[in-house]
């Protein structure tokens, strides 16, 4: 009798991480000590500090299997202030639809002072603000909950009720938060857009939702520049017939204009009087707390509604458990109003840390700017986008050797997926022992679907789990899950954060198609992932924008990261266009450094650099350069509308004009398509 004996098959390499925490580090992670009270608590797998990459997986498939009873744990662990408890935790986990708490009442603004009542921490600073002038200016605790109260009672006498809109065309000042926070004190609906943006694109978004209240700086400074903004500010009070009253915050010195209200007016209830209290408006979890926006590159931007209650939870799940963030750390992320981020950085309040707000360019006076703001302000958590990170790279400045980074535990970034060689200059040029998150989540959700976790190895070119309660699965276009291939990114279960609707979408219809259209009843992102057999995720760039050779599918991402590693371009952009007689064009546009040329040597190094480090099949059919690459005003590469353009759209089809940081760049790529055509 014979035994057969199968091959021995070889088993795939861990490569070697870039950083990972030693044991004291893991043992303190508030992550650990949340595990290890929520396994006596409610049923959690046990940390295993010995095997933090086994601990956190088996925690991550808790909190996703077992939603309610991560949740519930949640609210517990952070002593959520219920002042009606909620009936359930989950209701309804149908998506969309999902019934978080129902029968809770709550509000938002409450938590985000709560540091505000401790005695010894009143005069600690809350809020520390830089601009360009580098001087930091403080907002302590106890002042920062006079201001609210104070400014809440203002709205409360001008009208103000649960559910009104209350909008902010205002930089990332301490004002900007002071208003967010007293409109959900009152149980009102924030919105806000960045001064940067002009009257059409702010219309675009805020008309949608017809405010009562308007904040608006008289104009703002940028890169050494004052911009005044008072005839875009005129516009807009011409513009939105529902707005009972303008707040004027004079950010270059100028008067209120007539029937504005001056901002210090509202803001100057005395210490110790009935005004300075807040008091907060106990709202239903479900309750809309803010509107954000989509990108709105075609049509209106899609007015994205978030809860009270899910912020609350998700952000506190965020910040405090993946990011490590607590009383002590200071928090900065480069942000503008205008993009979620910002939203999330006040967020930080929740956690009691201090947060740093900074009003101005990021690369003025030069490409250091923010790490000079990191090392000015002690950050300790600093987040920025791939993009800068990639910048410095480029301006071969040394942050860590010529300023004291010291204090910084971690540096995150987002916006675009990181590429490898951003991983290797932070390590280099910052610290070595420097903890690097990489995340990825979206508008949408107002969160991360992955990126940090404090215990964790951190791999290049990779994030370094899924969030937890976050069911992230890459799908093929059947919906079947895959493991170590690019797929659609998903999720599967809901989260507390996804929108509770979209505004002006009665019938649900829009939010449908948005998200549920492809698999319903799962969520679809629009971004291609990896999920990697060793629980690490890849972002490889919008699934919309996809490029395809000869069956072969790449996200633009992968060709940015290889391109772009090249000094002599500084940004580019690739598109995959589907011919009418069935063949497929893909060029490749660059936006070239001061002093490039793109002559052939330059082109034969681009395609020889796409050919070996990526794929033979996605090497351009063209190099074109370009004057700059169109981005939204949030920052992202407008890939699918330049598409549209280059299949023959006109421009007012393909794209919305007020969403677009520079529409010239666009009339480019409409000449293009007419040449080719012609």
């Amino acid at each position: 009798m014979t035994t057969a004996h199968s091959t021995p098959q070889p088993q795939p390499v861990t490569p070697e991480p870039l950083w990972q925490p030693g044991p004291d580090r893991v043992a303190a992670a508030q992550i650990t000590r949340f595990q290890s009270w929520a396994a006596e608590h409610h049923g959690a797998p046990a940390a295993t500090p010995d095997d933090p990459a086994a601990s956190y997986a088996a925690l991550h498939r808790w909190s996703v299997d077992e939603l309610a009873a991560f949740w519930k744990a949640v609210t517990e662990w952070f002593e959520i202030r219920f002042s009606t408890p909620y009936e359930t935790v989950l209701a309804d986990s149908a998506m969309p639809g999902a019934t978080w708490f129902p029968g809770a009442a709550l509000n938002y603004a409450e938590h985000a002072l709560r540091t505000s009542e401790d005695p010894a921490r009143a005069d600690e600073p809350a809020l520390l603000h830089v601009d360009e002038g580098h001087e930091p200016r403080t907002v302590t605790w106890s002042e920062l909950r006079r201001q609210v109260g104070s400014l809440s009672a203002e709205l409360r006498r001008l009208g103000v009720r649960p559910g009104d809109r209350v909008s902010g065309y205002l930089p990332n000042v301490p004002e900007a938060a002071v208003a967010l926070l007293a409109t959900a004190a009152v149980g009102g609906v924030w919105t806000s857009c960045a001064p940067d943006f002009g009257a059409r694109s702010v219309l675009d978004r805020f008309q949608q939702v017809e405010p009562v209240v308007l904040f608006t700086v008289d104009g703002y400074r940028y890169g050494g520049k004052e911009h005044d903004r008072s005839e875009t500010v005129a516009e807009l009070r011409r513009e939105l017939p529902t707005l009972r009253a303008v707040v004027h915050v004079p950010l270059l010195g100028t008067a209120a204009p007539e029937g504005t209200l001056e901002w210090s007016g509202l803001v100057s209830a005395p210490a110790g009087s009935a005004d300075a209290s807040p008091v907060f408006e106990q709202v239903p979890f479900e309750h809309p707390l803010w509107v954000l926006y989509s990108s709105g590159t075609t049509g209106l931007p899609k007015a994205i509604v978030q809860s009270q209650g899910g912020i609350l939870l998700e952000h506190l799940k965020q910040l405090r458990l993946h990011n490590d963030i607590g009383p002590g750390d200071r928090f900065f992320w480069y942000t503008s109003t205008g993009w979620m981020m910002w939203n999330y950085l006040v967020s930080g309040l929740l956690t009691g840390c201090t947060v740093i707000t900074y009003d101005g360019s990021p690369g003025y006076p030069d490409v250091s700017a923010q790490w000079r703001v990191a090392a000015l302000t002690g950050t300790t958590f600093f987040g920025t986008s791939a993009a800068y990170v990639m910048a410095c790279g480029k301006a071969d400045i040394h942050p860590g050797r010529d300023l004291d980074l010291s204090l910084v535990k971690c540096v995150a970034t987002t916006g675009s997926p990181l590429p490898p060689d951003g991983f290797r200059w932070i390590h280099d040029e910052i610290s070595e022992d420097m903890w690097i998150a990489s995340v990825s989540g979206g508008t949408d959700v107002c969160s991360c679907f992955a990126g940090a976790v404090p215990t964790l190895p951190v791999h290049t070119g990779e994030l370094q789990a899924p969030s937890l309660a976050t069911d992230l699965q890459s799908w093929d276009p059947q919906g079947k899950p895959l493991t170590d291939e690019v797929g659609e990114l998903v999720v599967t279960r809901p989260m507390p954060s996804m929108p509770v609707r979209f505004w002006n979408d009665p019938d649900g219809s829009r939010y449908r198609d948005s998200y549920f259209e492809m698999y319903p009843g799962v969520w679809r992102h629009g971004d291609w992932i990896t999920l990697t057999g060793r629980n690490t995720v890849v972002i490889h760039g919008r699934s919309d924008s996809t490029l395809n050779r000869q069956g072969v599918r790449m996200g633009s991402a992968d060709i940015y990261e290889a391109v772009e590693r090249l000094p002599e371009i500084r940004e580019s952009l690739v598109i995959g266009v589907e011919q009418p007689d069935g063949g497929y064009w893909m060029p490749l546009f660059v936006h070239l450094a001061e002093g490039a040329v793109l002559d052939d040597t330059l082109r034969d190094r681009i395609k020889s650099t796409i050919r070996e480090a990526l794929s033979p099949r996605h090497v351009p059919d063209e190099v074109i350069e370009i004057q700059g690459v169109p981005h939204t005003l949030t920052g992202k590469r407008l890939e699918v509308p330049v598409k549209r353009l280059l299949q023959g759209a006109r421009l007012d089809k393909a794209v919305n004009p007020g969403s677009v940081d520079d529409v010239e760049l666009l009339r480019f790529y409409e000449r293009l398509a007419q040449d080719r055509a012609g």
